[in-house]
């Protein structure tokens, strides 16, 4: 059984700090991808050779750009678990891939349930993450259907989906929050974004 650290997650000041930094790095993300197509744009008739690059860019970046503009405005998913659960404190271990990418982590929230969730939206080592305790990680959230970790401490809070999509029974305890914050739909399916 693990210790709730706070009422909400949200109360403690090192998270609201990594969720701001967790908004800025996002907006860093499209601000990349997406300012040098338009700055090749304007270029377009004023500088030789700017609708080469300008397609050039396009092609490299369009793939990606969806992505990263659905990232950002799903950060708000993030708030709503944080606004919305405590951070618990749980042991935890980290099953690598064959690629050695740290895309999953396994949290044993019973003795007969251990939750495998994926890291969103990329991989991140958090063990490795300014982490005193790379065997235990705090989780705020609905074990059924993801939530949000951050190394201990809240610094660094992340969003996780369960690794398998499955369909929960609707209804009973913890369903309307967390179809209220966004990781459940009313179909019982777990939120994957």
């Amino acid at each position: 059984m693990s210790l709730a650290l706070t009422k909400v997650a949200w109360d403690h000041p090192p998270t609201t700090v990594g969720y701001r930094r967790l908004v800025i790095r996002r907006l860093k993300w499209v601000l990349s991808l997406g300012g040098p197509p338009l700055i090749a744009l304007a270029c377009i008739g004023r500088i030789p050779h700017a609708g080469t690059v300008f397609a050039l860019i396009t092609v490299l970046v369009v793939p990606y750009l969806p992505w990263v503009v659905i990232v950002f405005i799903r950060r708000r998913r993030v708030a709503a678990v944080l606004q919305a659960y405590p951070w618990r404190d749980w042991p935890c271990r980290y099953p690598r891939r064959v690629t050695g990418s740290p895309a999953t982590i396994a949290i044993p929230f019973r003795d007969d349930f251990t939750a495998t969730l994926r890291i969103l939206p990329f991989p991140i080592a958090l063990a490795q993450l300014e982490n005193d305790h790379p065997d235990r990680i705090w989780f705020a959230g609905d074990p059924r259907f993801g939530g949000v970790v951050s190394p201990v401490g809240g610094h660094y809070p992340v969003r996780v989906v369960p690794h398998t999509p499955r369909r929960e029974e609707c209804g009973g305890e913890g369903f309307d929050l967390a179809r209220r914050v966004g990781l459940v739909r009313a179909s019982g399916k777990a939120t994957r974004t």
